[in-house]
């Protein structure tokens, strides 16, 4: 690329952050970045569009473990808000559940340098967890029922009426699948719920987007990244084949995972088996 093409290519890049939030200032100046940064913004508009998640006035908490996907989840919610196509405050949440060796001043560091909102929340949940659990077990689910519950009290102690998770469409097929092979019942994480007292939303506006593309976004945008195996303990075996398995289906046949996550919306209940659903039984015949 020769000097004048690569100054046009730069003042380009300029010109489409220039409405940025400033925590896109680090991001590559290359036309495949943007790409995928818009890709990543049209998944999450459409998701919360889709799904009527935002309502003028009202406050978000954004769930931030340090991990790629929530780290993408916040860039993408603060962008939107910065250009004006969010009408909510946000509120970054990390709970530090007591994980041995978990490295405590990376998020307060990050959120306070770049400016964003947030609370640092401390629970020991950890010893909690291994204290129920035998030693070797996989803490994973536990883990996240306690941390659900804290984030949802943190939600209501600071005026919000949605807690915002990180999950994507990865997250979404894998349930699916669990549920199929060893649940015997169709279901996902859904893109919009309410918790069991009624008070606070919980919502997923990632679900349409792919891990790969919040992979590739964390590594351009130099999220400082925190595993998420601190405790030693990983996710089940279900979860870890139902994502080999849906990357081999992708892999031989590219697209089909955008093709499964559509298709979670295009129901036809006459068309499965649950009476519940669509009445089998008040079927009748045209009389000739």
């Amino acid at each position: 690329m020769n000097e004048i093409a690569a100054a046009a290519q730069i003042e380009e890049h300029a010109e489409e952050l220039a409405g940025a939030h400033p925590l896109f200032a680090v991001a590559p100046r290359s036309v495949e970045f943007n790409k995928l940064r818009k890709r990543l913004i049209r998944n999450v508009r459409e998701a919360i569009e889709t799904f009527g998640m935002a309502r003028a006035g009202e406050r978000w908490l954004v769930a931030i473990s340090g991990g790629k996907d929530s780290y993408g989840l916040l860039a993408l919610l603060l962008d939107l808000k910065w250009r004006g196509l969010l009408p909510v405050e946000l509120l970054a949440c990390n709970l530090d559940q007591g994980q041995p060796g978990f490295p405590k001043h990376i998020l307060p560091e990050w959120l306070t340098r770049h400016g964003i909102a947030h609370r640092i929340e401390y629970q020991d949940t950890y010893s909690i967890v291994t204290d129920k659990l035998p030693q070797g077990a996989t803490y994973c689910s536990l883990c996240s029922r306690l941390r659900r519950g804290n984030l949802y009290r943190i939600a209501r102690e600071e005026g919000c009426s949605a807690l915002v998770l990180g999950h994507h469409r990865e997250d979404s097929l894998e349930t699916f699948f669990m549920n199929l092979f060893h649940g015997g019942k169709l279901a996902a994480m859904p893109p919009r719920l309410m918790n069991d007292e009624g008070d606070v939303e919980v919502l997923r506006p990632l679900i349409y987007c792919a891990e790969p593309d919040l992979e590739r976004f964390a590594q351009a945008m130099a999220f400082p990244i925190i595993p998420c195996d601190l405790c030693g303990s990983q996710e089940g075996l279900e979860r870890n084949a139902m994502k080999a398995m849906l990357n081999d289906i992708e892999k031989r046949m590219p697209g089909r995972k955008d093709v499964m996550i559509r298709a979670l919306g295009n129901v036809n209940p006459s068309h499965l088996l649950d009476p519940r659903l669509f009445d089998f039984l008040g079927l009748s015949r045209a009389r000739g």
